[in-house]
């Protein structure tokens, strides 16, 4: 049976077949883009809090979105790798709260700002790297191997700390998460930038980028064709500890001090900004860039709701029920084309 071009009722017609409008050839584009769909979204949250706060749409107050969107938007990069594996990473908020103290210790104990770093860089790799094992050498589910780890990062962090907070921290530090390129650029905002760069150019251009799209897409078609499956599982998990380890240094930069109880809740915000940027959660399809968008739509939503003097609690129910919509819409278009 031919097939036929699909077009709203009282579309002109063309000898037998009816002539599809632009803009229902545009609709039909961004609806199967779910990264032009979210951006659109936020342009439009945008739009629509510029109208009911004159202070939103400052070049101040977007700046300070950045800001706020950035721990979270370098968290979501490592994320975004393990999600389109098709697993998940429960423990990047207890890594972050490792990380920012070990290298807080580290500085404390005298190893100065490049040995702070050094630290809390390894402490998040060697997290990320043990998910990895766990997942792809034991066989472990990653909800479960994640969660698990989830536990083993906060008490560490508690046990080595005794609950307190770690402060003394190296000079120069501050700049990481305080610091402004020119007075104008926020350092955190550029970390993010270059991230979701170098995070880009590993998907689209290297091996571990094909192979992760490959094993979320059919794990056992890519065993079959020779792949070292769980190296490069470790691989993907580490990706995703160094990005929250680097997270972790900021936010650690930013407030002055290592905090064990740091990150609460962070595993919700950055799975929310991958799967809200339209990342299937049955992994191999999504776009990184995308991840930053979604990232960009939590962080406004909060601004937003700042700004308007909405109770700040009504936050967590707004990106709950945002990140419900967005896998719903996932499952929608996949019926849509028949997947």
């Amino acid at each position: 049976m031919a097939s036929r071009d699909v077009a709203p009722r009282g579309a002109p017609t063309v000898g037998s077949a009816r002539v599809v409008p632009i803009w229902a050839r545009v609709l039909e584009m961004v609806l199967d883009n779910p990264a032009l769909f979210m951006a659109g979204i936020l342009l439009a949250m945008w739009a629509v809090l510029s109208r009911l706060s004159p202070f939103f749409f400052s070049l101040d107050n977007l700046l300070e979105i950045t800001i706020q969107a950035a721990v979270i938007a370098m968290i979501a990069v490592g994320q975004t790798f393990v999600i389109l594996s098709g697993g998940i990473d429960l423990s990047v908020g207890a890594v972050l709260a490792a990380t920012t103290v070990v290298a807080s210790l580290a500085m404390d104990a005298g190893y100065g700002l490049a040995g702070g770093i050094a630290a809390g860089l390894l402490c998040g790799a060697a997290f990320g790297a043990a998910n990895g094992i766990t997942v792809g050498k034991l066989g472990i589910p990653p909800f479960i191997a994640t969660l698990g780890m989830m536990g083993i990062a906060r008490g560490s962090a508690l046990i080595v700390t005794g609950g307190i907070p770690v402060f003394n921290l190296a000079p120069g530090f501050e700049l990481l998460g305080q610091g402004r390129v020119g007075g104008v650029l926020p350092v955190p905002t550029l970390t993010t930038l270059v991230l979701y760069v170098l995070g880009y150019l590993i998907l689209s251009r290297t091996r571990l980028g094909r192979y992760t799209y490959s094993i979320g897409s059919s794990l056992q078609a890519t065993v079959f064709s020779g792949v070292n499956v769980p190296r490069y599982l470790i691989l993907i998990y580490t990706v995703s500890g160094l990005t929250t380890a680097i997270a972790g240094l900021t936010e650690a930069s930013r407030i002055g001090s290592g905090q064990p109880a740091g990150g609460s809740g962070y595993e919700l915000d950055s799975i929310a900004a991958v799967v809200i940027g339209g990342t299937s959660l049955f992994g191999g399809e999504g776009n990184l860039f995308a991840s930053l968008v979604g990232a960009l739509i939590i962080a406004t939503l909060r601004n937003g709701l700042n700004v308007l003097g909405v109770y700040a609690f009504w936050q967590q129910v707004a990106i709950g029920a945002i990140l419900i919509a967005a896998v719903y819409l996932d499952r929608w278009r996949r019926r849509r084309r028949g997947e």
